[in-house]
């Protein structure tokens, strides 16, 4: 069993840089997919039917459709209308498109519960439209949402895992690699769920801090 340890050391650089590129692939996917998600969450909130429809439409379509089946209409299917990404490109437009309606919707659900006096009050003090979401309701709706955005960013490093399949060179593929050519499944995949372990371990923490600063501003 040490051998087996002792030979996913030696290629301890394989493993590292498939941890940068998942550590990569769930930050930009996931900023990128809370941003169009605090985005789509206005038009979910319309006052306008077609408009309301359209987005949720987009938003139901993306809950119920398989992040793997996505991922290879993202890469293999979109070449036919002439759309072609390389394969790290493909998995991150997966995960923006993908996370982008989990985002749309959690922000939603607490913007819908947030207090009418703290909007009726900012309106009073002359803030409007784009002033008004962005000053006063998005950072009470993040602070607020900060549990189920922690929540979602770990769904994303997991799912990041999906991605082997377009063989884009992220944790499990680098794991895989190394299993393949040393025949050491054990060792290699449960030093991968450790790897994968310390990550969920860093966001947990960061929701815990903000958890806290919520607790203060209330």
């Amino acid at each position: 069993m040490m051998r087996d340890f002792s030979l996913i050391w030696q290629s301890a650089d394989r493993l590292l840089d498939g941890l940068i590129n998942t550590v990569l692939l769930s930050l930009v996917g996931a900023a990128l997919a809370l941003a169009l998600g605090a985005l789509l969450a206005i038009p979910l909130m319309a006052s306008n039917p077609v408009l309301r429809l359209v987005s949720r439409g987009f938003v139901d379509l993306m809950r119920c459709v398989p992040f793997l089946m996505l991922t290879y209409l993202v890469y293999y299917g979109l070449p036919r209308l002439g759309l072609r990404f390389d394969n790290w490109t493909a998995g991150l437009v997966a995960i923006v498109v993908y996370n982008t309606a989990y985002m749309a919707e959690i922000i939603r659900g607490i913007w819908s519960r947030l207090e009418r006096e703290t909007i009726e009050a900012a309106v009073a003090f002359g803030f409007h439209g784009w002033r008004l979401v962005s000053r006063i309701i998005l950072p009470q709706v993040m602070l607020a949402a900060g549990p189920m955005i922690g929540n979602q960013l770990i769904q994303i490093i997991k799912d990041t895992a999906f991605l082997t399949i377009i063989a884009v060179p992220e944790l499990t593929h680098a794991a895989n690699s190394i299993q393949a050519q040393y025949f050491i499944p054990f060792a290699t995949f449960i030093t991968a769920v450790l790897m994968y372990w310390a990550l969920c371990m860093v966001v947990e923490v960061g929701v815990y801090a903000v958890e806290r600063i919520a607790e203060r501003r209330r």
